[in-house]
């Protein structure tokens, strides 16, 4: 008899909606119906589970699906959508919630929030781009973490000379950080062992993060003159002050110019755009 209600189901034509509170180890997921609130659980970050479990209880049903970008990208989102889910990555900031829901802030209230939103259609998706341009990304991504690096591993050898009075002369200021610069680091004698060893870890530092970005320009170089990147890359190092660097960092991250709908729009997303905050006679201007 059981069997036989199951064949029965039939939610052909029927929304369903899934709210998705995102985590390592596990997902909490709330699903909601047209009209009742399903059921909230928690499983595992598996897409497959909940398309199984999508389809043995809502058979032939469409099924809608939302969670806040984060630290897990867009692999689930791209996953739910080849298993047939229509998905979308929204902002956090962007999602509408209630007072109450500040207040009392966990994984089963934000995946609920997200459902209701999503049923009620005040969720806008943000821009997914392709698996192959989010792996451009994080190479760019990385080379802009990498020059910080550097800049903070030069900073903590200065640190070090400052704390022992350690004077840069004019002549080495000038050739910072060239082969001489620290050549001459190489030789500064110190009491102890200690000290020599503490500035000679932070030379090789030093040498080896210069070598990886070396090596990482090398390939955003070649990255560069690839079929996808090419045609655009060349017109905009044709700009004066952009070199190929800048053009690579601002290509991966605009990727497709028109998904913009006007100027304003690419300011707000790049940031230039100042905020506001202003009631009355009260007007305060942002960054």
């Amino acid at each position: 008899m059981e069997q036989i209600k199951k064949r029965q189901l039939d939610f052909t034509d029927k929304n369903i909606f899934i709210g998705i509170d995102n985590h390592k180890k596990n997902w909490k997921v709330n699903i909601l119906c047209e009209t009742i609130d399903h059921k909230t659980f928690t499983m595992n970050p598996e897409p497959e589970i909940l398309d199984n479990y999508l389809r043995k209880n809502f058979p032939r049903g469409n099924y809608y699906s939302a969670y806040e970008a984060g630290y897990c990208g867009f692999w689930a989102h791209e996953q739910l959508e080849l298993l047939g889910i229509k998905s979308i990555v929204v902002n956090p900031a962007d999602v509408p919630t209630m007072d109450k829901e500040r207040r009392t802030k966990n994984d089963k209230v934000d995946c609920r929030k997200i459902a209701r939103c999503l049923r009620s259609g005040e969720l806008m998706s943000i821009y997914t781009p392709s698996r192959e341009v989010q792996e451009d990304r994080t190479l760019l991504r990385l080379h802009i973490q990498l020059i910080k690096e550097q800049t903070r591993i030069k900073n903590q050898i200065k640190s070090i000379l400052g704390f022992y009075g350690i004077k840069i002369s004019e002549e080495k200021a000038v050739s910072n950080w060239s082969r001489a610069f620290i050549k001459w680091l190489e030789t500064i004698e110190f009491k102890t062992e200690s000290g020599r060893l503490a500035l000679d870890i932070q030379i090789e530092r030093l040498l080896s993060t210069r070598k990886t970005i070396a090596s990482l320009v090398i390939q955003i170089r070649h990255l560069s003159k690839t079929d996808r990147y090419r045609e655009f890359s060349e017109l905009l190092i044709s700009i004066s002050g952009i070199g190929i660097l800048t053009a690579m960092h601002f290509l991966v991250e605009i990727v497709d110019i028109n998904r913009f709908k006007n100027l304003d729009e690419l300011a707000s997303y790049i940031g230039l755009s100042p905020g506001e905050h202003s009631s009355g006679e009260k007007n305060i201007t942002g960054k």
